[in-house]
């Protein structure tokens, strides 16, 4: 069986190095693999003309011949052993019969007697017999008719067959085909391990991709050299100013090929625009991972990024200034969350009225084209374009825990057509962290190393029957990655790969890649900002411009409630405002000291209990605090502090909430108790 498979790759590569060029080149390019056995013949006929010339009836010679071709005959029989018999008997009488050939020529001459017949009829005939067990060797539909099962044998697979084989640079591919109706691609997929060993390598490096039309058909690939073993720094965006629709380059596969994935959909071809999974242990470069995607992002002309990250942006702190929204986790998390609720209705309805079916490159330009117009006269509308959305929540494990596991579900199985992608990263994406319905609407994975009990939680069956392996890398190999992902080809997701690595030295190119994105990045659209700010208020500001920063908008007035710091500034300034009657008093005169405590609201002070109106009042206050400051998300914990000044319980907040919520200035969220902020519309 080894033999077969070197054999076969010298073939491959022998008729791959010819330049067939008009009849007498392809003659020549389809004669090569049928050589070597003639010019053995043509070397016997020539050995037994020089050692006749040499030892010409000397009785020492004889003997010596006589010994060296029993010697070498049996030495090809011992050789053999690990062939299957046929080989072996027909190599044992090919170097039998060569070797007495010579042995009788070199001693009486090769034109003795029958000699020179025997050479002109037997040295072709084995020659041919050799050419015919190759032809032999593969039948039409490709399998193999007689290779050699030893190594097959060993895994527990004597009767599957290889057959065409094809060798790429570090790769080789050979079609296998198992016994019908014994042996299954299931059997295969057992014994990977097995095989992997008995070649000397890395589980990983030995896959198996079952043909989706056989139960017993399939493609064993081989790649002996792990090219991963050098990380690849990061080298600069691979498309700088291109469209979120191109691939993402973000690593290399074992083979050197680039490791490439989408987003967006592409109806031309069929692909479904996706979201992303990006799972791995601590240690495994998930971090890394995170920066390349990124990176990629705002590489782009048309996309924007919103970003949730609870470690505070130790890692991404340098691309803050080209996001669109950023928030730290918590309850500015939970504000993302129910702002993309809100976006993509919003947006699958602007999309639906300029005949998208789903977001492509063109929904992002200005609405020129008469193809794709809102207006009922059939005239362009001219309306903005909508850029693309990718919604991350990093450490999402830390949202799930505040707001539940299916926090994200209904976003991820209502975002694609919206033109909205969903990125989640979290170490351990098991059942009890988010709900199979979230799981199951992620349809794209980077999975990198991990506990080998969590591989089912990342990959799908099918990728690890076919010999993808995460859980063998663990944290040992930061940045390996197994990736899933429609636009992939199947053949690719049980083939190990590297994302790139980012050095801290790149921290500069990071920061101008940022401002890049700030001047030439997509700037968000009417319909997606309308929607963000309608749920987020002041939380949602944009991407600031080149130069500037953002400022929170100024406090919005709420029914009942005033500011008096502002009535103080607005009023016209007239004198002092002394009564026409205190002739006597003395306006610059000091006023007597009075009691601790004077100045403080009635309802502040000790022992006071707001009354049902005034408690009213000052939650209204409460709330337009939240919203100044762009926690748009509360609940009655929110509150402790504020309940206690106030002498208020928590349950008396609760029920009031739910006032607040039935005229219309709170809204319900997924999390039980916790309540969303509806902005007071500013007038205009």
């Amino acid at each position: 069986m080894v033999e077969n498979h070197v054999e076969q790759q010298y073939e491959v590569q022998l008729q791959g190095g010819s330049d067939a060029a008009g009849v007498g080149g392809y003659l020549l390019h389809r004669a090569k693999p049928h050589i070597p056995p003639w010019l053995c013949a043509g070397g016997v006929g020539a050995a037994g003309v020089l050692g006749n010339l040499a030892w010409a009836n000397s009785a020492a010679a004889g003997v010596g011949l006589t010994l060296a071709s029993i010697a070498l005959s049996g030495v090809t029989w011992w050789a053999g052993k690990s062939t299957s018999a046929q080989r072996r008997l027909h190599s044992a009488i090919t170097v039998a019969g060569g070797s007495a050939w010579v042995t009788a020529a070199a001693l009486a001459g090769p034109t003795a007697g029958p000699l020179g017949d025997l050479y002109l009829m037997g040295a072709p005939a084995l020659a041919l017999s050799w050419n015919i067990r190759s032809v032999l060797r593969r039948n039409t539909d490709g399998a193999a008719a007689g290779s050699d099962s030893g190594l097959l044998e060993k895994i527990g697979l004597a009767k599957a067959q290889i057959g065409r084989t094809t060798v790429e640079p570090n790769r080789v591919t050979a079609k296998v085909a198992l016994e019908p109706g014994e042996q299954t691609n299931e059997d295969v997929s057992k014994s990977l391990a097995r095989l992997a060993s008995a070649l000397d390598l890395p589980t990983s490096a030995v896959r198996y991709m079952p043909s989706p039309d056989s139960a017993r058909r399939g493609e064993l690939v081989i790649v002996p050299e792990d090219m991963l073993a050098q990380p690849m720094d990061w080298q600069g965006p691979s498309n700088l100013g291109g469209s979120i629709a191109d691939p993402l380059v973000i690593g290399r596969y074992d083979d050197g090929a680039p490791l490439m994935l989408w987003l967006p959909g592409d109806p031309e071809i069929k692909r479904n625009s996706t979201h992303l999974l990006i799972a791995g242990g601590t240690g495994s470069g998930k971090g890394e991972t995170a920066l390349n995607v990124m990176l990629e992002i705002l590489s782009r002309r048309d996309v924007l990024l919103w970003l949730s990250d609870p470690k505070m942006f130790q890692d991404f702190r340098p691309l803050l200034p080209g996001l669109d929204w950023s928030a730290e986790g918590g309850t500015s998390t939970e504000v993302m969350v129910e702002a993309i609720r809100a976006v993509i209705p919003a947006r699958t309805r602007w999309l639906g009225e300029h005949g998208y079916r789903q977001w492509i490159p063109e929904a992002a330009g200005r609405q020129s084209s008469r193809e794709h117009t809102c207006r009922p006269d059939g005239r362009p509308c001219g309306c903005p374009g909508m850029p693309f959305v990718v919604a991350w929540a990093e450490e999402a494990a830390n949202t799930l825990r505040a707001m539940g596991d299916d926090a994200f579900t209904g976003i991820a199985q209502e975002a694609r057509s919206a033109g909205v992608s969903l990125i989640v990263s979290l170490q351990r994406p098991s059942y009890d962290q988010m709900s199979t319905s979230t799981r199951a609407s992620l349809p794209s994975v980077v999975a990198l190393g991990c506990d080998p009990r969590d591989e089912g939680f990342s990959l799908p069956d099918s990728v690890l029957d076919a010999g993808a392996h995460p859980g063998a890398w663990g944290n040992r190999k930061p940045g390996y990655c197994y990736v899933v992902s429609p636009g992939i080809p199947e053949d690719r997701y049980p083939s190990p790969a590297r994302t790139f690595a980012v050095p801290h030295t790149v921290t500069d190119e990071m920061a101008a890649l940022a401002e890049w994105a700030q001047h030439h990045g997509a700037a968000a659209d009417p319909i997606t900002a309308g929607a963000a700010r309608s749920v987020a208020g002041n939380a949602y500001t944009g991407r600031p411009a080149p130069g500037q920063t953002t400022t929170p908008a100024p406090l919005r007035q709420v029914p009942g409630g005033h500011d008096e710091e502002d009535e103080m500034q607005e009023a016209e300034y007239t004198g002092p405002l002394v009564d026409p009657e205190d002739d006597g008093i003395d306006p610059e005169a000091e006023l007597p000291a009075g009691d601790p405590g004077d100045d403080t609201p009635l309802w502040e002070s000790p022992g006071y209990k707001p009354s049902p109106e005034e408690a009213r009042e000052l939650l209204a206050h409460a709330l337009a605090e939240f919203e100044h400051a762009g926690q748009m998300v509360v609940g009655p914990k929110d509150f402790t502090d504020w309940c206690d000044r106030h002498n208020l319980s928590r349950p008396w907040v609760s029920a009031r909430l739910k006032e607040a919520a039935a005229a219309g200035r709170l809204a319900p969220t997924t999390a039980a108790g916790r309540w969303r902020i509806v902005p007071v519309p500013v007038a205009a």
